[in-house]
């Protein structure tokens, strides 16, 4: 059996998704509360649910700063977050909170009730848009980690002539250019790079900052 809470100050909203949940076979529903104040109230005296059900919008204290609360103090109560908002400033001040599902409120309620067991089952469900803004920010993060490179192309080609082992003679012979060209090319790396051998260009090329 499966205990849930909820934390929603919207009357309808909160019964509808309680009411719901409650019916459930496998779950139980019995609390169900207008703000974080009194959830944490409620916490101190009663059995802790598995899952709770947190908007972000609330009275009082934010569904967000309540989350660092609860989880310091009941590390074990899964968070999933049901809000409106799907700004990624919001999005990731929850999951960094420590909530482990976020969910849109336009979720239809077979869909909420799936993602409370995918939740306690230890996954961490999300509303496809928010998954979507999820991704993007790691694939941007990544992006941002390899800087931009001025090497030219032929610069990037010698480096990974470099990377692959090979000497000056069998790099000219590759691109076909002469000895010279490439020893040439390699003082325009070291300078661009602020290296001064082949082995710090090689070294800075596998850790990706070229």
């Amino acid at each position: 059996m499966i205990t849930i809470g909820i934390v929603e100050d919207n009357v309808k909203i909160r019964s509808l998704i309680q009411r719901y949940l409650d019916m459930q076979e496998n779950m139980s529903c019995k609390v169900a509360l207008d703000s974080v104040e009194e959830m944490l109230e409620h916490l101190k005296n009663y059995d802790k649910p598995d899952v709770l059900l947190m908007d972000i919008q609330l009275p009082g204290m934010s569904g967000i700063e309540g989350i660092g609360i609860i989880k310091e103090e009941y590390p074990e109560i899964e968070i999933m977050m049901l809000t409106v908002y799907h700004d990624s400033h919001k999005i990731f001040d929850s999951l960094v909170a420590g909530a482990s599902g976020y969910l849109l409120k336009h979720t239809s309620l077979p869909e909420i009730k799936e993602s409370v067991e995918t939740l306690a089952d230890g996954g961490a469900p999300m509303s496809p848009q928010i998954a979507r803004k999820v991704i993007q920010h790691f694939s941007d993060s990544e992006k941002k980690k390899k800087p931009e490179s001025n090497l030219t192309a032929r610069e990037q080609d010698i480096v990974n002539g470099l990377v692959d082992g090979l000497s000056y003679k069998l790099i000219a012979d590759r691109f076909d250019i002469s000895i010279d060209t490439v020893r040439a090319h390699i003082r325009n790396i070291y300078k661009k790079l602020h290296v001064n051998s082949k082995a710090e260009v090689i070294a800075k090329s596998l850790r990706g900052e070229i």
